[in-house]
């Protein structure tokens, strides 16, 4: 099979902001930005994010500021500096602690809702910052005590750090790295149904986790087998994509498949086939549904589908 590319960047990606890690450690300089009436910051209540225009079908980010964020921040909660778009400073909060947050909003018409089901909509700019400042604030909430000693920890660097108060060990954002891929053969692709799929005829690329001490080649092949007892040879890479639900990355591949014979793990899938091109590119018409399409999985499928 030859190369096939990324028709399109995928959602979550291509965030506006610059990191500007440099300035993390510069206490007076974040603090002066959070007192800034201009600076924009991103909410997030119980890992939901603040929408508006959704009753209108043209669903937006909500960024707040000046006295409408110094009223997130009286909550109390976690935050975070995520950076430098045209020189205005973005934080985000987190305001889970409160049982209500529309009294801290300035707009009646604006709610919380979950990230996932409304990305696909947005300005892509604006997906991957909500995306940056959920899967951030996810980190902060989970790690308030040192994963060492068991010592209680507070925030370094602008919240990009935690450091354990008793035996100073320093600890960092992680993300999980998760191989996904789309095995083919012939003009054929493997797909499977697993029971956690929120839709009954759903049909989705195998995935997992990377183990340590594994290359992502190998991950892709392991992870195929065990699923699904199909070998594979070469494994291409297609692109990648941050999924902070909680907190992982996405590494698409396609991979070759060099047997035929399925054998399903119960334990992962509870179904698993071959489908054409022709059955992807109408699969209500064959009874079948594809992942959202927010998800690399449904780029990887799309990608492969079109290609001649």
């Amino acid at each position: 099979m030859s190369v096939i590319l990324a028709s399109r960047p995928n959602v979550y990606t291509g965030s506006p902001l610059d990191r500007a890690d440099g300035r993390r450690n510069d206490e007076a300089w974040i603090a002066g930005r959070m007192a800034d009436p201009a600076s924009l910051w991103v909410p997030v209540w119980r890992a939901r994010t603040l929408f508006q225009g959704l009753d209108e079908g043209r669903p937006e980010a909500v960024f707040l500021t000046g006295a409408a964020a110094s009223a997130l921040r009286m909550a109390g909660g976690p935050w975070a500096f995520l950076g430098l778009q045209d020189d205005v400073a973005v934080f985000t909060i987190d305001i889970s602690t409160v049982d209500d947050p529309l009294p801290l909003l300035p707009d009646a018409v604006a709610r919380f809702e979950d990230l996932r089901q409304i990305g696909p909509g947005l300005a892509p700019n604006e997906a991957a910052v909500l995306a940056h400042a959920r899967g951030l604030m996810h980190w902060r909430l989970r790690h308030g005590f040192c994963g060492v000693c068991g010592g209680r920890c507070e925030a370094r660097s602008a919240g990009h750090a935690m450091a354990c108060m008793v035996c100073k060990a320093q600890h960092f954002p992680r993300t999980d790295p998760a191989v996904i891929m789309l095995v083919h053969r012939g003009d054929r692709v493997l797909l499977g149904h697993s029971q956690r799929f929120p839709k009954v005829h759903m049909y989705s690329t195998l995935a997992g986790f990377v183990e340590p001490g594994e290359s992502l080649e190998e991950a892709v092949a392991r992870e195929v087998l065990e699923e699904s007892a199909i070998c594979v040879g070469n494994v291409r890479y297609h692109s990648s994509q941050p999924w902070p639900f909680p907190s992982s990355i996405m590494l698409g591949f396609y991979a070759e498949g060099l047997t035929e014979e399925i054998t399903i793990d119960p334990n992962e899938l509870q179904d698993a086939r071959w489908f054409s091109r022709a059955e992807l590119r109408d699969p209500a018409a064959h009874g079948f549904s594809l992942p959202r399409r927010d998800s690399i999985a449904r780029r990887l499928i799309e990608d492969w589908a079109a290609h001649a």
